[in-house]
């Protein structure tokens, strides 16, 4: 071999060593500086994530967790790009994607049963739905619960020209019902528990309207751009996420009292949020009866609750029917689950 030879093999070798080089520094690259979650600070599984870090050691970045009280709030931190990944409820995400926000369904971690209620006041004697007729009602706006709230008066046959709806945060909705300024709240836990050890009790649930046909839930939703750039990273989420489902349903008493200490809440208001939803695996999620495999999509159950949700929120006023698509299913995105079950 002459030395011309040689060299040129050397070269050759050298150029390999750098380009590889070069591809493993620009995957390690391919990770945003952090990662941000909008949460509303309630007790939830995702939470054990939060507290062991689990998010951010498997994306090799930090995660950042932005405080929301509605699902208002989530839809104008989309539009501002503030966030990246948020869970929240169906009916705000609906509305969002009818508003041609650039953000993707990509799970449904829970399904609202127990953990979102009506609470009534004993000395108004609400007893009933029926009651809350010639009462105040405080609900969170752009909410699951104002979305119950509205399909209770709705099956019920209620005379909502009877009820005084009030739109209020649930921090708000606290203050109010301490002043005296309501008489009933459709909310979810903390501030359930906080009502009933104020004189107030459970009127209504969400799960009693599954037997009418609605089911209410609540989404993992990400921003279209940054799944389009991260894909591995929200697969990744979507693993962690189950993981953690995994260990609180191996023992749902030691994850609740974890998650009421990070978050400084009784042990038992934790546990009657967590137990109050009911938690679809990602397996179960890519049937027809939640979110489908992206062929069975356009018909899934999540697909028509989404529709059916726009058009209740075209009822009401929230949403123009201009605005409401033909169908869900373009913004419901399986492949991240598909992959993460895929493993």
């Amino acid at each position: 071999m002459t030395s011309h030879t040689l060299f040129k093999k050397l070269a050759a070798a050298a150029a390999l060593i750098i380009t590889t080089l070069g591809a493993g520094l620009a995957h390690a690259e391919d990770v945003p500086q952090e990662v941000r979650f909008a949460w509303a600070g309630g007790p939830r599984v995702w939470i054990l994530g939060k507290i062991d870090k689990s998010f951010d050691k498997s994306f090799g970045a930090p995660v950042k967790w932005i405080p929301f009280a509605t699902g208002a709030d989530v839809l104008s931190l989309f539009a501002a790009k503030e966030i990246d990944i948020a869970r929240f409820g169906s009916s705000p995400a609906v509305a969002g994607i009818a508003r041609k926000l650039p953000i993707e369904i990509i799970s449904v971690p829970e399904v609202i049963a127990t953990s979102e209620r009506l609470i009534g006041r004993k000395s108004k004697n609400i007893n009933s739905i029926k009651d809350i007729e010639g009462k105040t009602v405080a609900y969170p706006p752009n909410s699951t619960a104002q979305y119950a709230l509205e399909l209770a008066i709705k099956v019920n046959r209620l005379d909502k020209s009877k009820i005084r709806l009030v739109p209020l945060k649930p921090a708000d909705q606290v203050a109010a019902w301490k002043r005296g300024d309501i008489d009933a709240a459709y909310v979810w836990g903390p501030f359930t528990q906080q009502f009933e050890a104020d004189g107030g009790h459970e009127i209504f649930v969400t799960k009693q309207l599954q037997k009418d046909g609605y089911l209410v839930y609540n989404n993992f939703v990400v921003r279209k751009e940054f799944a389009d750039k991260y894909p591995q990273l929200v697969v990744k989420f979507l693993r962690t996420y189950q993981e953690k489902v995994d260990q609180y349903k191996k023992d749902p008493d030691g994850s609740a009292q974890l998650i009421a200490k990070h978050l400084d809440i009784p042990f038992e208001t934790a546990r009657s949020v967590l137990t109050g939803l009911e938690y679809p695996s990602s397996t179960e999620q890519l049937t027809p009866s939640y979110l489908g495999n992206g062929a069975t999509t356009p018909t899934s159950g999540i697909a028509k609750a989404a529709k059916d949700t726009a058009n209740f929120l075209v009822e009401i006023g929230d949403l123009r029917k201009s605005d409401v698509p033909e169908s869900f299913a373009p913004a419901i995105n399986t492949s991240y689950l598909k992959q993460a079950v895929a493993k």
